[in-house]
């Protein structure tokens, strides 16, 4: 059986916090103690009813939680949009953004609404246009942002000449470059508004290895079945074998975003055997991640192919 592994939450009472990817797995456990900490949750959701069943779930166990529910597809630069529009309108600052949704490895090379390969789209261009709508929100809040990296990144690299797969196309290297570039965002974030007085501070986290249900049967990706990696994680996982659980997969993340000692720029991970499970710590920056110049070169890329411009003006 694995051992229990948890952390504190300081009290979140009167912030507000976003979470991308909080309808299930890691997102939604994410989700569940920021609001069990009283934070105001938001949930953006690409499938309404999915978004709707889980923010019910979080309210039986958490009587009063405050779930808001709003439409977001990262896939669409549109909705990303429409999703902005939404939270300005209302106008409320942000305290907290968790970017941890994410889709890997589909078998086949898919695109996006606008047309960029699906994870380089979704992992990390749809999140660098989001942060772009909500940077008003998120400086009036002092936000922290912290984005869910991977151990993905730690390999691989960043082709230039084919970000979109279409001269050749491998689904674990494309998601390893979906994650580099959204890691080198992620710091460069931080480096931007340090600099230019934004007031928000951006860090990582990376869950290390447990069963979710991003490399299981995903028809919408085209994955008919469960693949023999979930399988084998599914197992070592009910057993204590190396990986987390969901639970224990979901705390670099909360202790990252929530607390008063985590640091900006800094990854956070499972402390264990390779970085696979365990109780979370500070991690060594990965290599790819340590770039200043590739870094200021994704942001240069991303704001041409997404139109969006994330300035302090």
């Amino acid at each position: 059986m694995p051992r229990k592994i948890d952390i504190t939450v300081p009290s979140l009472t009167g912030r507000r916090a976003v979470v991308t990817g909080g309808s299930d797995g890691i997102g939604l456990r994410i989700a569940t103690r920021l609001a069990r900490a009283g934070a105001d949750v938001v949930l953006p959701v690409r499938n309404l009813s999915k978004g709707e069943a889980a923010a019910a779930g979080i309210r039986d166990q958490i009587p009063g939680a405050e779930i808001t529910l709003l439409p977001l597809d990262l896939s669409s630069l549109a909705s990303v949009a429409g999703f902005g529009d939404s939270m300005r309108e209302d106008g409320r600052p942000i305290h907290l953004l968790i970017n941890n949704a994410g889709v890997m490895t589909p078998p086949d090379r898919q695109l996006t609404a606008d047309g960029f390969e699906l994870q380089f789209g979704t992992n990390h261009l749809g999140h660098f246009a989001l942060v772009g709508q909500l940077l008003p929100l998120l400086r009036a809040g002092r936000a922290r942002v912290t984005s869910q990296a991977s151990i993905a990144a730690n390999s691989g690299s960043i082709h230039w000449d084919d970000l979109n797969g279409e001269q050749s196309y491998s689904g674990a290297r494309a998601y390893s470059q979906s994650k580099i570039a959204f890691g080198q965002f992620a710091l460069e974030l931080d480096r931007r508004s340090e600099e230019q007085g934004w007031g928000i501070t951006s860090n990582l986290a990376h869950p290390g290895i447990a069963p979710t249900s991003l490399l299981a049967a995903r028809p919408e990706l085209e994955r008919g079945q469960d693949t023999v990696s979930v399988r084998m994680i599914r197992w070592a996982s009910a057993r204590g074998i190396l990986v987390g659980t969901p639970e224990s997969a979901a705390l670099p993340t909360l202790y990252a975003a929530t607390s008063p000692d985590a640091r900006r720029r800094a990854l956070y991970g499972p402390r264990g055997i390779g970085h696979l499970g365990g109780a979370p710590a500070e991690q060594r920056l990965y290599s790819r991640l340590r770039s200043e110049e590739e870094a200021q070169r994704v942001w240069q890329v991303s704001e041409e192919l997404t139109g969006a411009r994330i300035t302090g003006a």
